[in-house]
């Protein structure tokens, strides 16, 4: 390559570099040794104010040893004259042997490539030139011989049976483990189907999230050694009371209030145990709906009840509630009617005494998210009383602006109103002077007339 011509193919006739190194000058004295002798005479010296010779010190310039002839070694410069080479004007004879024999193609004696060092003749550089045009014009006569691409080619379909039998491979093939995220995902959605369905076969209190009492009242059945018989319509009452309390207990088993005790769990399973929940299918809660509702339109066709409003139902409930009051020293509801006026006072301080617990929560529940809003809307709030501020003084203005604009609007009007006035009262006042005018002109007509004439008597 051409990066190569250059180089040599012996490197035998490189110099050794350790040969070229300055050899270090021969001493006959140790400088450091002198130099360090010097130190110690001259800290041990008296000092020269006594006066007296000088203490001999030794030479350490070495002046003796430089200044020798014999000493001195030039560094030798290998550079001057490049060994082995071939002189550019030698012949055949000073030329560097060739590697090749007799019968070589190339001329004996004759370095055949990278003439870079002016190894061969000038004279054979042409032919080197020759041979390298000579290769060339071989190489493409060679591809030149080469045969020309084609551009046939054949459609080849393979078999039904094969084909299908490949396809069926490659769909087995095709099919992958199913990610463990997706399994996963898909238990998830499951679980929380399940949960849906569940929830929907409770009660429409747990759905509603409906106040719930903390103690079930079982004296609402009818005792089990009451005397008389009962009729269709009470046993159905009874039965209603029954499943009312399977209810209550199953709610307050698999979805417990906040504030229930283990021990109540305990009484509530044991409930369960006697009286067993039993479980219904959707087509039966279906049904059952569509009874109810079939009861409910025929209870509001034969007592005339139609559809209740809002207010209604407000008031009908503010009556109930005002007939129940809460009796503090007793723990429980009663009719108001059948209390004391010592209980109806008591039931009254209670819930003033719940509203202003109430009202206190509330005020600091408020207090603290005013504090909170206050910290979040620092910014805006000041803004906002700036800006409150601004548009105040611009109604101010605008107030004012009205006011002025109202007071010469009314001044206008009178000046409209008096205009007429005036211009008539103008009008009446210059007719008069100039009637005025003209008596006194008929007036001084007379008067000059008359003077006129009594001069003319003279």
């Amino acid at each position: 390559t051409i990066a190569t011509e250059t180089l040599l193919g012996d490197y035998n006739v490189t110099p050794d570099l350790n040969r070229l190194r300055t050899p270090q000058l021969p001493t006959t004295q140790d400088s450091v040794l002198n130099q360090a002798h010097n130190l110690n005479v001259l800290s041990t010296v008296q000092t020269p104010l006594l006066g007296g010779a000088n203490t001999p010190l030794m030479d350490v310039s070495n002046e003796k040893s430089r200044s020798a002839g014999g000493l001195i070694m030039a560094t030798p410069n290998t550079l001057f004259n490049t060994p082995y080479r071939t002189p550019s004007n030698a012949g055949k004879d000073g030329a560097t042997p060739s590697v090749r024999g007799q019968g070589a193609e190339f001329n004996a004696g004759i370095t055949p490539v990278r003439d870079r060092l002016n190894i061969n003749p000038e004279d054979l550089l042409f032919d080197d030139q020759m041979k390298q045009r000579e290769i060339k014009q071989q190489l493409r006569h060679h591809l030149s011989r080469l045969p020309k691409p084609k551009n046939d080619y054949e459609i080849v379909l393979p078999d039904t049976a094969d084909q299908k039998a490949d396809d069926d491979q490659m769909d087995t093939s095709d099919v992958k483990a199913e990610d463990q995220a997706d399994i996963d995902q898909r238990r998830r959605d499951e679980k929380r189907r399940k949960e849906q369905e569940l929830f929907k076969r409770q009660t429409q209190v747990v759905q509603r999230d409906l106040p719930r009492p903390n103690d079930i009242n079982l004296s609402i059945l009818r005792p089990a050694n009451a005397e008389g018989p009962i009729n269709d319509l009470q046993k159905a009452e009874e039965l209603i009371k029954q499943e009312m309390l399977v209810l209550l207990h199953h709610d307050a088993v698999n979805n417990p209030p906040a504030n229930n005790s283990m021990n109540r769990n305990r009484d509530f399973s044991s409930y369960l145990a006697t009286y067993p929940y039993e479980h219904f299918t959707d087509e039966d809660l279906a049904q059952a709906r569509t009874l109810l509702e079939a009861e409910v339109n025929v209870v509001k066709k034969t007592m005339g009840h139609g559809d209740i409003s809002l207010d209604v139902y407000s008031q009908v409930w503010d009556e109930c509630c005002s007939q129940v009051l809460f009796l503090p020293s007793k723990n429980r509801f009663t009719r108001a009617n059948a209390a004391s006026k010592k209980e109806r006072i008591e039931s009254a301080e209670q819930k003033l005494e719940l509203d202003r617990q109430f009202m206190s929560m509330e005020a600091k529940r408020a207090a603290k998210l005013e504090k909170k809003l206050k910290t979040l809307l620092g910014g805006y709030q000041s803004r906002g009383q700036a800006l409150i501020k601004a548009l105040n003084d611009v109604y101010d203005q605008i107030d004012q602006t009205q006011v002025e604009a109202k007071t010469f609007e009314l001044l206008r009007q009178n000046e409209v109103l008096a205009i007429p006035k005036r211009i008539e009262s103008f009008t009446e006042d210059v007719a008069r002077q100039e009637e005025r005018e003209r008596d006194l002109q008929r007036r001084y007509q007379e008067l000059y007339e008359e003077r006129n004439s009594l001069l003319e008597q003279e």
